[in-house]
C-alpha cells in the first residue's frame, strides 16, 4: 500500500467540494443547523425552567406536526428522486403528460405516503406518551393543511433546483426543509429568537402555525390569526413555488438538458 495512491484518491474528492455549494453544505450546514436549534431549545428551556409542566406535550405535539411539513416536502422531492435515478424521466416527459399533471401525481403522492406515517407517529405517541394530538380540536385540520402546502412548495422548488442541475444538487432534497426549522420555532416560541431572526420568522408559514399550536394546547381556542397569516403566505408561497417549477423546466428543455438529468 502506498500514501502516494491513498492521498492522490482523497485530493481527488477534496477536489469536488472546491465547486460544489451542496457538498459544501453536507459539511457545514448540518452541525450549524443543529446548533442553532438546539441552542434556542436550551435558551427557551433556561428562561422557564421549572415553569414548563407541559412541555413534553409541547415537544411532542411540534415533531408530530414538523413530520408533517418535512413528509410532505419529501414525498415530492423523493419521489421525483426515483425517477430521476430509474433514468425514467425523459420517458415521463416525452408522454402525454403534462408538468402540471406531474407535479400534481407527486402531490397525491405525498398525501398518500403522509398519512402512512402521520398513523405510525400518531399511535406511537398515544401508547408511549399518551399524547393524543387530537387534543388540538378542530384548529388541528387547518394547522396540518398549512404544514402540507407550505411542504408541497419547498419540496416543488427543491424539485425545480434538482432538474435544473442534476444529480450534485440531491442533496437538497434532504436539506431544505430543515433549513426552515430554527426559524420556524418548532420546539419553542418566536419570542427566544433574536430581534431580526423574529422578524424571518414572520414571513415564513410553519412559524405561525407551531405559535397557533402552542395557543391552542396551553389556552384553548382557534388561533385565528395566527391561520390567517400562514395561509396568506402560503399561497404566496405555493404560486412561486409553482412558477419557479415551470420556469425551470422551460429552461431545461429550451438547453436540451432533461435527458442528462441523473447523469
Amino acid at each position: 500500500m502506498k500514501v502516494s495512491r491513498v492521498l492522490a484518491y482523497t485530493t481527488r474528492h477534496l477536489y469536488l467540494y472546491k465547486r460544489s455549494l451542496p457538498r459544501l453544505m453536507e459539511v457545514f450546514y448540518w452541525p450549524i443547523l443543529d446548533l442553532v436549534l438546539w441552542g434556542f431549545v436550551s435558551v427557551y428551556l433556561g428562561r422557564h425552567a421549572g415553569e414548563l409542566p407541559g412541555f413534553v406535550t409541547f415537544f411532542v405535539g411540534a415533531l408530530i406536526l414538523w413530520d408533517i411539513l418535512f413528509r410532505s416536502q419529501q414525498g415530492i422531492s423523493v419521489s421525483f428522486l426515483e425517477d430521476m435515478w430509474s433514468r425514467n424521466l425523459l420517458n415521463i416527459f416525452v408522454s402525454p403528460l403534462s408538468p402540471a399533471e406531474y407535479v400534481s401525481s407527486l402531490m397525491l403522492i405525498s398525501i398518500v405516503k403522509l398519512l402512512l406515517t402521520s398513523t405510525v407517529m400518531v399511535s406511537l405517541a398515544w401508547l408511549l406518551y399518551s399524547f393524543d394530538i387530537f387534543t388540538l380540536g378542530f384548529a388541528l385540520i387547518p394547522l396540518i393543511v398549512n404544514l402540507v402546502i407550505m411542504g408541497w412548495a419547498v419540496g416543488i422548488v427543491t424539485t425545480a433546483l434538482i432538474l435544473r442541475f442534476g444529480q450534485e444538487a440531491e442533496i437538497l432534497a434532504w436539506g431544505v426543509a430543515l433549513f426552515f426549522q430554527p426559524v420556524s420555532a418548532v420546539f419553542y416560541p418566536v419570542e427566544v429568537l433574536p430581534g431580526w431572526v423574529r422578524k424571518v420568522a414572520f414571513f415564513v408559514p410553519s412559524s405561525h402555525v407551531f405559535e397557533g399550536m402552542r395557543k391552542v394546547i396551553s389556552k384553548g381556542g382557534f388561533p385565528v390569526e395566527d391561520l390567517i397569516w400562514a395561509f396568506s403566505l402560503n399561497a404566496v408561497y405555493i404560486i412561486f413555488a409553482v412558477l419557479f417549477f415551470a420556469w425551470n423546466f422551460s429552461v431545461v428543455k429550451r438547453k436540451g438538458l432533461l435527458a442528462k438529468v441523473g447523469e
